[in-house]
């Protein structure tokens, strides 16, 4: 029988609106889970953009909790790494009443059920955000033992990047002494090679798409694990 789209669970994301891969987290997720994307003003990937992306956060949460979700994600790793979950969640909840989490908690929580200390870091920021993101990291314990990637000043250019080069990409990392690595942007196309870049890597990878899928099922009791997007999501990683 046909059940229709979110018959498990909604979950609004509130995403940039340059970015391009807000299919992403559709794609990896289970049937009855559907994600409603509300988009943020994001036109520039620098450190300032970061912060303005949550300037009037309330009205957008909003109009994603029109939708009757269970659950609101700021889906931007960089921007929830800078201003912080704490102060990101207080304004969505108050706003409309509806649990917030954010992408970066979701990476966070995945770097330590995958019992990662020294990572090597992916990224499509440039320099100034990497750098604020690996101080942050570095704040929750993480040690970011190398930082590569492939620059992109605004979130049209992270989306339209193939994901075979950032498989090519994570291959320039594998020598790295690190426990794992960690693909750090909810904007672009990692999907269709995460499961080959873990295989080859020999680590654990997480990738902040990824994880915030994790993550948000686990906060809505979806217990689903599955192969195809890597370790994380096929339950290698729970926690006891």
């Amino acid at each position: 029988m046909y059940l229709g789209y979110g018959w498990r669970a909604k979950i609004a994301q509130l995403y940039p609106s340059g970015g391009q891969c807000d299919f992403e987290v559709q794609r990896m997720s289970p049937e009855g889970v559907q994600w409603l994307t509300t988009r943020l003003t994001f036109t520039k990937s620098g450190l300032e953009d970061d912060h303005a992306l949550v300037d009037d956060i309330e009205v957008h949460a909003q109009l994603g909790a029109d939708a009757g979700v269970q659950l609101m994600l700021l889906n931007c790793t960089a921007a929830s790494a800078v201003v912080g979950p704490d102060v990101i969640n207080g304004r969505v909840e108050a706003a409309t009443g509806v649990p917030s989490t954010t992408t970066f908690e979701a990476v966070l929580e995945a770097l330590r059920a995958a019992g990662l200390k020294r990572i090597a870091l992916m990224t499509a920021y440039v320099d100034e955000v990497n750098a604020a993101e690996i101080e942050v990291l570095k704040a929750e314990g993480f040690e970011v033992v190398a930082c590569g990637g492939i620059p992109c000043t605004n979130p049209l250019d992270q989306g339209a990047i193939p994901p075979e080069r950032w498989y090519e990409t994570a291959m320039s990392l594998k020598d790295v002494a690190a426990d794992g690595l960690l693909i750090s942007c909810a904007g672009i196309q990692i999907s269709p090679v995460l499961a080959r870049i873990e295989a080859e890597f020999g680590r654990p990878v997480i990738a902040s798409n990824q994880a915030v899928v994790w993550h948000c099922l686990r906060r809505l009791g979806i217990e689903d694990r599955y192969p195809g997007y890597g370790a994380l999501l096929e339950g290698t990683f729970d926690p006891a």
